[in-house]
């Protein structure tokens, strides 16, 4: 169950990026429907689901869980929060595309890999491009997650499934494919910033504590889906029974008590917090904003940020971190089909 949301760095130097762009252009979804760049834009007026915040009072929790799978997220410790305003939903393809008309933004995903950072990966492989879940046809052993991830030429935000898909006609669904770089430029132009992950949580919670999940005590509530996540045998076996394969659009689904919709499943958010799986047995007790550096013992070389919520290829059988007080962590360069974020705003 150690299972974390799988960065691109990796699978590029895992793979040792064997792709070129015609080779991937091959792969397409039959959601999507082609595209290119300079048509992939969502107009403002599409978007149905304005921007709202939440204010959230301050107060104090009990942050982390004593799961035994949830090794990082242990002890479980007292936090207390200033209040703050929280983005009623994640940010959508509608708002990203705003604040790319109005600066010009390039996301790390749409520009080439730097071939310093992959010094034993020839040039003309570093194509831009980005991670992409990619089903097998057939049962595969959990134990190597590249067997369900690509690395993709031509992935972005516009093009979260690979070049020939496309966000047009999904103004509403969360952007992906933006990596922790992308989404603190998106919050810094909308004057916000990024939760702190003691933040993120206490929303989510929302005046629950010991409980498995941050809706109450049972998976299915009243014997229904209340979240985007993976039902069936992961990878491969999705049955896609909360009406959703891959994203759902924001406020698919009943908010928590504080009014927020999606804390937990359809996408991974980035938290401000660098990621290091021992800060809980020193964090403060009073507005914790992370350790000082990044440190992933299973990657010390990689520079990796919190991620929170899990996303819709979170499993009971394999990746569970959608659950209350788990944490999810991801290189800051690196994007993916199921990873995006929403903002904060301290109070003015």
């Amino acid at each position: 169950m150690r299972e974390y949301q799988r960065h691109t760095s990796t699978i590029l130097k895992a793979l040792g990026i064997a792709l070129s762009l015609s080779a991937c252009q091959t792969k397409t979804t039959t959601e999507t429907t082609s595209t290119s760049p300079s048509t992939a834009s969502v107009p403002a007026q599409m978007d149905t689901v304005p921007p709202k915040m939440i204010w959230v009072e301050g107060g104090s929790f009990s942050m982390g869980s004593s799961e035994a799978d949830f090794w990082d997220a242990h002890p479980v410790h007292p936090v207390t929060v200033d209040g703050f305003w929280i983005d009623e939903h994640e940010v959508t393809n509608a708002e990203f595309a705003a604040f790319v008309a109005a600066t010009g933004y390039r996301t790390v995903a749409e520009i080439a890999p730097d071939p310093k950072d992959f010094p034993n990966v020839p040039v003309e492989s570093l194509v831009a491009g980005s991670a992409v879940f990619t089903p097998p046809a057939e049962a595969v052993s959990l134990e190597n997650p590249l067997q369900w991830w690509t690395y993709m030429a031509g992935a972005d935000w516009r093009h979260p499934q690979g070049p020939t898909t496309t966000i047009n006609g999904r103004p509403n669904d969360p952007v992906v494919q933006v990596c922790y770089e992308d989404a603190a430029a998106y919050a810094q132009w909308a004057g916000k910033r990024l939760p702190t992950e003691a933040e993120w949580e206490y929303a989510a919670r929302a005046g629950k504590e010991s409980q498995p999940y941050y809706w109450g005590t049972a998976l299915k509530p009243g014997g229904k889906w209340v979240a985007n996540i993976f039902q069936g045998a992961f990878p491969e076996g999705n049955t896609s029974e909360d009406g959703y394969t891959t994203l759902a659009p924001v406020k698919s689904f009943s908010p928590n008590a504080r009014g927020l919709y999606d804390m937990e499943g359809n996408v991974w958010e980035w938290c401000h917090d660098f990621y290091r799986p021992d800060y809980y047995a020193q964090s403060p007790a009073k507005n914790p904003q992370g350790p000082e550096d990044s440190l992933d013992p299973d990657e010390p070389g990689a520079v990796k940020r919190v991620q929170r919520g899990g996303s819709f290829l979170c499993s009971d059988a394999y990746c569970i971190r959608y659950k209350a007080g788990s944490r999810g962590k991801g290189e800051v360069k690196s994007a993916s089909n199921n990873l995006g974020f929403r903002c904060v705003k301290d109070k003015s």
